[in-house]
């Protein structure tokens, strides 16, 4: 069979542990035998992070920019014990952190569902996508640890030297206070991402957060997305026959578990943070969760929702038997593969694509899966394989499917 031609590169990052040990099986077995692959590689391994002084994830992200489309592996954010492992010059910040700052993005999480893992929900049919606004809140908070009695005020002044000001709390005894924070440049980019992605994947769009008892700072997020649907989105909503709505987050967590899935659930940060995790835990594992960066000039960025997957990483090491789960680092290779294929025009490599990933869950389905499938399946008697038999496994299915 002729390989399959690519124009444009994708990004390539390469990551940690086990996740890069995958990544070069993943190329070797399922990639490159069929794709004459073009990518721009960039090794955002620790250790060469490190020898960069971190200019490597940056370099990455500009190249995203100018491609548009990048997969990337997963990676160490390294804390104390890592900066000693590693002989670390200092404690690099998250480069999906980097990255996602970098191109303004939104991430997109959803399940990869498979008969035989079924969802802790049963009415729960079709995957439910997870968007998660990822910018400020609680996560870029001001904390104080109130010592005893006194006013608590929450000042702004403006750079004409403008006060606004508010008492928060008449403190008679000893507390705490939190200051948290938005842009509106930032709500502005989550929307259009969401409501882009709504539109690139014709779901329905939900997005739900506590307007009635936050009625400045949630209902700004609530105003900021109704005001950007109406003047630009709505006619193309009803062209694709899709629909956008908003509910309170409590009246959202109560339609999820009676809905059958099938839709965008977007979220603020730590909303989106609580959610991704409960309905990728419900639907059966994070190893089955694919996960989609988009900015809101149209750039995509496909990894595994996973980390590194240390503990299997040690055993290799040891030369000891691994069976750890790839198909969430495959679906990010098939995802950046596609709509590579469909900005470029090439249809061979979105059906590929398809077809790549029709392997993997028919490889499951089958019976033939990684010890923690075979843990939470209803199939009976699975047939457990190790790291690369897996993705052999999945290999055969595919070599069936493009004869």
């Amino acid at each position: 069979m002729e390989k399959i031609k690519m124009t444009t590169p994708l990004v390539e990052m390469d990551g940690d542990e086990m996740t890069r040990i995958l990544w070069k099986m993943i190329k070797d077995e399922l990639l490159l035998p069929f794709i004459d692959l073009k990518t721009e590689y960039y090794d955002l391994g620790l250790e060469h992070r490190n020898e960069t002084d971190d200019q490597v994830t940056v370099d990455s992200a500009e190249a995203t920019k100018k491609y548009g489309v990048a997969v990337k592996c997963a990676t160490i954010t390294p804390n104390a014990a890592r900066v000693e492992e590693y002989n670390l010059k200092q404690m690099w910040k998250s480069p999906n952190g980097t990255i996602r700052a970098m191109l303004d993005g939104t991430v997109f999480r959803a399940p990869i569902v498979v008969k035989g893992i079924e969802p802790c929900v049963k009415n729960w049919e079709k995957p439910i996508t997870l968007a998660r606004h990822a910018y400020g809140d609680v996560y870029k908070n001001t904390e104080i640890k109130v010592p005893g009695p006194g006013k608590a005020e929450l000042v702004f002044t403006g750079e004409d030297g403008t006060e606004i000001r508010e008492t928060i709390h008449d403190f008679t005894g000893a507390g705490i206070l939190q200051g948290i924070h938005n842009t509106e440049k930032s709500i502005t980019s989550f929307a259009h991402c969401c409501f882009k992605y709504a539109l690139d994947t014709k779901q329905d769009l939900w997005f739900a957060t506590k307007d009635t008892i936050s009625k400045k700072y949630d209902h700004t997020f609530k105003d900021i997305m109704q005001e950007i649907f109406d003047a630009e989105y709505k006619e193309k909503f009803d062209a694709a026959g899709i629909e956008y709505f908003y509910t309170l987050i409590d009246d959202a967590v109560a339609r999820v578990m009676k809905a059958k899935g099938g839709f965008i659930w977007a979220c603020k940060n730590y909303d989106g943070d609580v959610m991704s995790d409960m309905v990728s835990s419900a639907f059966g594992s994070l190893a089955m969760m694919t996960s989609v960066l988009v900015s809101p000039d149209g750039n995509y960025e496909y990894e595994a929702a996973h980390g590194t997957v240390q503990r299997h990483y040690y055993k290799h090491l040891k030369g000891e038997e691994t069976s750890t789960n790839s198909v969430a680092t495959i679906f990010a290779w098939t995802g950046a593969l596609r709509k590579r294929g469909e900005l470029d025009g090439i249809k061979e490599l979105m059906d590929f694509a398809d077809k790549l990933e029709a392997a993997c869950v028919e490889t499951i389905e089958s019976g033939s899966m990684t010890k923690d499938l075979a843990l939470i399946t209803s199939i009976k008697d699975p047939n457990v394989l190790n790291s690369e038999g897996f993705i052999k496994a999945i290999r055969v299915k595919l070599e069936e499917k493009l004869a």
